[in-house]
């Protein structure tokens, strides 16, 4: 793996601020107090500060990734926190705390910095109640317009009836009529699920055959998970949820992002056995992730079912027989565990491993196979290449990540940025493309599933050789975690979509106080209007089915 990093010619690398003074010297005034958050400095800043402050960090600093908008009611106040990181150095992070008052929950917009705080703060008013003063949008987003109150907040009355008048779902379009100059048109596509992976409703304005506008609109399958984390004992109840995040392939991806911030946050430990086993699994789900991508990716292109979806349909049930031998399920594994795994490789080993093998001996002609039917293909070259055009910097700006980021040339991925597990022992590389549009995205998914395959095989080399009386799959763990009041943490992994990340609150008890849950396709799915507009409606298509979300991760 080349950890190599790119420097200017001149060869003079100027030093940005990264410890907690230094960045507190850069913001001067702005910081009117300071915490220490177990992933990165703290600083606390006042609510009209925010644009300033976030600019600076940006701009001077060299924070061009705000990953995540945290939000919630504490006891005497409201508080938004921001999550920074670089794309160039992800091991960099600072955390802009922003109080407010409970009689005035409101505080400075900073969607005209990042672009992804629109949706990030549109989801703390709807679910929280906090008034972000200026942001250009602020409406609910996961709740219908019409719901009354706020889930998240400690007077939220859940036996409140919601009653919805008549005039307030009437016909939007009732009034319309057509002009005798212009050609514009509004367009529903959805609300639908097969070419989605969810229920997804996008609102969209044509101008003749070209898109002026497009307004993806969620919600249709939140399941309050974030709440229902914070109902249950970290250290065995919560572990069952993630694999309903992204439920489509991903399900051991999900379960180490919150077995990592988890661990991190009880100074928990995981044997180095245990982390090849879930180096293993969690590339197997890559694999699995990435085959229904490019699967449902030919079906959105083409339209019907053609032999390509099948083909990787397949090929994702080889890796779903392999994830079953491991953990006793196709789906929702619930295998990890806080310090390890639940149980060691299926026996008879020999077998297993040579299943696993068997699979990757038969994945180059597939491969090929692919670029054969897909990338070769015309037709898909045509409605891919040069279509859903995404620049670099406007994809930093809305925080995408994963495949959708490296699709555009940003050589991002926490596997080597932010080692975990058992990554930065073995051979592979980070997958780039710099075309920046539908086709480029298509070619990092199949290129990454080779190097997850080499991954794979290292694994297993290493796991065939393990001495059998150093197997350990678990470290001793307490049997009630408690961490200290108000400990906090954000801690990110690699996913198949992207930087899947957790926010956790502790507030002295068995559960967390805030869990709040960074979904990468929730901020990959921003970039859809800026994919889209001024292309036609089949290019819209194209692109969002290159943005791989699944509506389970989006809504949560």
């Amino acid at each position: 793996m080349s950890l190599e990093e790119p420097t200017p010619d001149d060869g003079v690398v100027e030093a940005l601020p990264t410890g907690g003074d230094e960045i507190a010297d850069l913001l001067g005034d702005l910081v009117v107090g300071r915490e220490e958050h177990m992933n990165a400095p703290g600083f606390v800043i006042r609510p009209d500060d925010v644009q300033e402050t976030l600019r600076r960090l940006r701009d001077e600093a060299g924070f061009d990734h705000l990953s995540c908008v945290t939000a919630e009611e504490r006891e005497d106040r409201y508080e938004s926190i921001y999550h920074l990181t670089s794309f160039d150095d992800r091991q960099r992070e600072a955390s802009v705390v922003v109080p407010t008052p409970k009689d005035d929950p409101a505080s400075q917009t900073a969607e005209p910095v990042f672009r992804t705080a629109d949706w990030h703060e549109r989801e703390a008013y709807d679910l929280i109640g906090i008034d972000y003063e200026g942001h250009p949008d602020l409406r609910r987003i996961l709740l219908p317009d019409t719901w009354q109150g706020h889930p998240l907040s400690q007077n939220y009355d859940k036996d409140r009836p919601q009653i919805v008048t008549l005039k307030e779902w009437e016909n939007p379009l009732a009034d319309d009529h057509r002009e005798e100059e212009g050609d514009t048109m509004y367009v529903n596509i959805g609300p639908h699920h097969p070419a989605t992976h969810g229920v997804l409703h996008v609102k969209t304005v044509l101008d003749g055959e070209q898109v002026v506008d497009v307004d993806p609109d969620i919600g249709y399958l939140h399941r309050c998970e974030e709440q229902m984390c914070q109902s249950k004992t970290y250290r065995h109840q919560i572990m069952p949820y993630p694999d309903r995040w992204d439920y489509a392939s991903s399900g051991l991806l999900n379960e180490w992002a919150y077995a990592r911030a988890a661990e991190d946050l009880n100074d928990i430990d995981v044997p180095e056995y245990a982390q090849v086993i879930r180096t293993l699994g969690a590339e197997l789900c890559r694999i699995a992730s990435h085959m229904l991508a490019v699967g449902t990716f030919a079906l959105d292109v083409y339209g019907d079912f053609t032999a390509i979806f099948m083909y990787a349909m397949r090929d994702r049930e080889k890796v779903q027989n392999v994830l079953e031998e491991l953990t006793g399920q196709r789906m929702m594994f619930n295998y990890f565990r806080l310090g390890g795994v639940v149980w060691d490789l299926p026996e008879p080993r020999e077998d297993f491993f040579e299943m696993i093998r068997d699979f990757l001996d038969d994945l180059p002609e597939a491969l090929e196979e692919y670029h054969d039917l897909i990338t070769s293909n015309e037709i898909l070259q045509s409605r891919t290449i040069d279509t859903g055009v995404l620049p670099p910097e406007v994809a930093k700006s809305y925080g995408a990540t994963g495949p959708v980021a490296r699709g555009s040339g940003i050589d991002y991925d926490l596997r080597r940025d932010d080692p975990y597990g058992y990554y930065d022992e073995l051979e592979w590389d980070v997958v780039t493309e710099d075309g920046c549009d539908n086709f480029s995205r298509l070619l990092v998914r199949l290129r990454e599933v080779e190097e997850s395959a080499k991954i794979i095989e290292q694994c297993v080399d290493l796991l065939e050789d393990w001495p059998e009386d150093e197997r350990t799959i678990q470290s001793n763990v307490p049997r009630t975690l408690r961490p200290d009041d108000d400990t906090e943490i954000y801690r990110g992994v690699e996913a198949a979509k992207g930087e899947l990340g957790i926010y956790i609150r502790a507030d002295g008890t068995e559960k967390p106080g805030r869990f709040k849950i960074r979904s990468p396709c929730f901020s990959n799915l921003q970039t859809l209007p800026e994919m889209s507009n001024g292309e036609y409606i089949p290019d819209m298509v194209a692109s969002l089915g290159s943005l791989d979300i699944v509506l389970g991760e989006v809504d949560r």
